[in-house]
């Protein structure tokens, strides 16, 4: 079960603390400890940093990052891969990836690891959808199916073949099928 810090600090005092493994975060004044990630989550997890990146890449059109904070809307979240649309990256004046990253994701993705709440995790997809993410992914390897949450807050299921929606311009056609066809060796 996640770990509840029931420490009471701000989001500036949270964010001066030191990273942990697994990673805390700060939600509705709270610290809540993420779960080790386990082989099918890591599997995923990998995979589908790794098919993003591919089909993004080349064009500049968006970039995956596995586990990256976002501090954004008095939360800061650490979902397992974020995706920022090429123009949108978090920049210094130097041009190299920000270290702290002080804005919503455009495309938030989660997976489900066995002892923790969906409903949590569904609670930060949908604020990451409330602060301007487009897209967000919670990905059940349990039940093999993918919830889908929309710019909207509206929610879909999608399972076995059905084609997985993602960014605008990034063509992944991917089914919940495919991606958990990825576990199987």
């Amino acid at each position: 079960m996640t770990n509840l810090i029931t420490q009471s600090l701000t989001l500036e005092e949270f964010l001066s603390r030191p990273e942990t493994k697994p990673a805390c975060e700060y939600i509705n004044g709270k610290i809540k400890q993420k779960p080790l990630p386990q082989g099918e989550h890591s599997l995923l997890q990998g995979k589908l940093c790794e098919t993003i990146n591919q089909a993004t890449n080349s064009n500049q059109i968006a970039y995956a990052f596995p586990e990256l904070r976002c501090t954004f809307g008095g939360r800061s979240i650490v979902p397992n891969l974020v995706v920022f649309r090429w123009d949108r990256i978090p920049l210094t004046p130097s041009r190299k990836i920000a270290n702290r990253i002080e804005t919503f994701p455009d495309w938030s993705i989660e997976i489900l690891s066995p002892p923790q709440s969906s409903m949590r995790v569904l609670d930060n997809l949908l604020h990451c959808s409330q602060q301007g993410t487009e897209l967000g992914w919670l990905i059940d390897p349990d039940e093999e199916t993918v919830l889908v949450v929309f710019s909207d807050q509206r929610v879909q299921l999608f399972k076995e073949k059905n084609i997985l929606p993602s960014l605008q311009g990034v063509n992944l056609n991917l089914s919940p099928e495919n991606l958990f066809n990825w576990l199987r060796f």
